[in-house]
């Protein structure tokens, strides 16, 4: 058996591998970049080093790509398992997004009407208008 323990339930975890555990990011390393580059609030203030220890009850808000996230972090975790069990790693406080933003696929396919290229009936009633003035 190795020397190094994991963390028990109730001590304080890396914020890197705490993310990684809950299946935030997808590599401690994509990790370590998002905490270096401001992307992680630790209790409303910037984490720059990976090496920071949360610890439970800590509030963790963090930029993602598409989505901004607010977590409590409930314990550390000892491996990045499945959904479920990273799921008991913290309380998810995120907002709901607004759906007044977001169009569907279907809504930003559609074209208004009268908007891009004329129809084959309509570019003869341009022609014969044009027609009609020289």
């Amino acid at each position: 058996m190795s020397g190094e323990t994991q963390p028990s339930t109730g001590s304080r975890q890396r914020i890197d591998k705490w993310l990684f555990f809950t299946r935030m990011v997808k590599s401690r390393s994509l990790a370590q970049s998002r905490i270096q580059s401001g992307h992680v609030r630790i209790n409303g203030e910037r984490v720059a080093q990976p090496s920071h220890m949360v610890k439970t009850g800590d509030k963790v808000e963090l930029s993602l790509d598409r989505r901004d996230v607010v977590l409590i972090v409930k314990s550390g975790g000892e491996r990045r398992g499945p959904f479920e069990e990273a799921r008991l790693l913290y309380d998810d406080l995120t907002p709901p997004p607004d759906e007044t933003k977001r169009l569907s696929a279907f809504e930003q396919a559609t074209r208004a009407a009268g908007t891009g290229r004329p129809t084959k009936k309509q570019r003869r009633a341009i022609d014969k208008l044009m027609s009609e003035e020289d």
